[in-house]
């Protein structure tokens, strides 16, 4: 498949924070960490795998008050703004999709003004979803609501990129096809310069690692970055023409 053709899919979505934006998906873990600068890196860490209000009750180690989940909100915002910044092989989708003949979304479950700060590096033909009332990841109701948003009649040929593994399992419950991202999500969690500065070994052995966990997880294809995106579609498209289904 030439790179600057559509993929054969009916619909695709993205996770926003650690693949089209905010390499390393920072913005939760660091917002956190300015909110509570005395919890125990341990335990940020176990706090930032979860949805935002659920990652502050349980760095907290408490339910959050209402006045405190507003201040965190507003550390998400400050930190949003910070990352908001496309990662750096964004490019490569524009070849892919910016034609408008697959209809694609990010969707994410930051509080929405963080969520819309984040997204506010990239270009008007990818839009956000709206998943007013869903359940938080795994469950599938936020992938559904954002395809139902695009206008997509059945989840055939429905595919969600995303380095995020509960995102992904959300993916896998609503019957789409998953890519994983491997280096730039939360399993690696590296800002671009920290991330770029690793010796080559440490790097490949943490994206050894993010990719095991993801394929683990049910992915049915793990790259590292959206530069690898056009191939790892056509050998999808490839797969469905034989028949497989996810």
């Amino acid at each position: 498949m030439p790179h600057n053709q559509p993929p054969a899919f009916t619909a695709v979505l993205f996770g926003l924070s650690g693949c089209l934006v905010d390499f390393g998906a920072r913005t939760l873990p660091l917002a956190l960490g300015r909110m509570l600068p005395d919890c125990p890196a341990p335990r940020l860490a176990e706090a930032a795998t979860l949805p935002p209000r659920a990652a502050l009750d349980h760095a907290l180690d408490a339910c959050a008050s209402d006045e405190q989940f507003q201040a965190f909100q507003q550390q998400l915002l400050d930190a949003a703004d910070e990352h908001a910044e496309a990662v750096a092989d964004f490019d490569e989708l524009a070849g892919l999709f910016s034609g408008g003949k697959v209809p694609c979304a990010w969707l994410d479950e930051l509080p929405v003004p963080a969520g819309w700060r984040l997204a506010s590096a990239l270009p008007a033909w990818l839009g956000g979803s709206e998943t007013n009332g869903a359940r938080p990841w795994p469950a599938p109701d936020s992938c559904w609501q954002a395809l139902a948003g695009l206008g997509v009649a059945h989840l055939q040929g429905c595919v969600l990129i995303s380095a995020n593994p509960r995102l992904l399992q959300a993916g896998l419950n609503a019957g789409l096809w998953t890519i994983g991202l491997a280096a730039s999500g939360p399993l690696c969690g590296l800002a671009p310069a920290d991330w770029r500065a690793l010796p080559s070994a440490q790097r490949d052995r943490l994206r050894a690692d993010a990719t095991l966990e993801l394929y683990r997880l049910g992915a049915h294809s793990v790259i590292d970055h959206l530069g690898e995106l056009a191939p790892c579609l056509a050998d999808l498209a490839s797969r469905r023409e034989k028949g497989e289904k996810p």
